[in-house]
């Protein structure tokens, strides 16, 4: 990822575009970051962690600028999460998601909304980069609600 990621800043340097730059060095300074501090060599796996951290932030953000009506700075964030998306893996669909969390349900044997955290623990490893964590927490939710 760390080779692809120093290509795409070459491109958008070459291209001029200030936007995708500036995204793709916060994102590498980020890695770099969690590497000195951990004095170790990232996995593809960490950094793509560390990826869907910074998409996160992005679109947690989001609102906060709607609420603001600050439309321009809206669509460099979504344009941002579009940059940064690129290196996580494909995202899955609802359908894909309930699947998940039944099979976690019946793997933990949960029974009520007090088993969440057990069916969220288990569900995370299989759904890490793959979703965002705060769709899953309300598929869980409304499926622990109504049993």
């Amino acid at each position: 990822m760390k080779d692809e990621l120093l290509k795409e800043l070459k491109d958008a340097m070459k291209n001029k575009d200030e936007l995708k730059k500036n995204t793709i060095t916060l994102l590498r300074s980020a890695i770099l970051q969690v590497e000195k501090d951990n004095q170790k060599q990232l996995t593809e796996d960490e950094m793509i962690a560390i990826v869907s951290k910074e998409v996160k932030k992005r679109r947690d953000s989001i609102s906060d600028y709607q609420k603001a009506g600050r439309d321009d700075i809206i669509v460099d964030l979504k344009r941002e999460i579009e940059i940064l998306s690129k290196y996580l893996p494909e995202q899955l669909s609802n359908e894909q998601i309930e699947k998940l969390v039944d099979e976690a349900i019946a793997q933990t044997q949960a029974t009520s909304a007090r088993d969440m955290g057990k069916v969220m623990q288990n569900l995370r490893p299989k759904t890490n980069g793959k979703a965002d964590g705060k769709i899953v927490s309300e598929i869980v939710k409304e499926k622990l609600l109504n049993m």
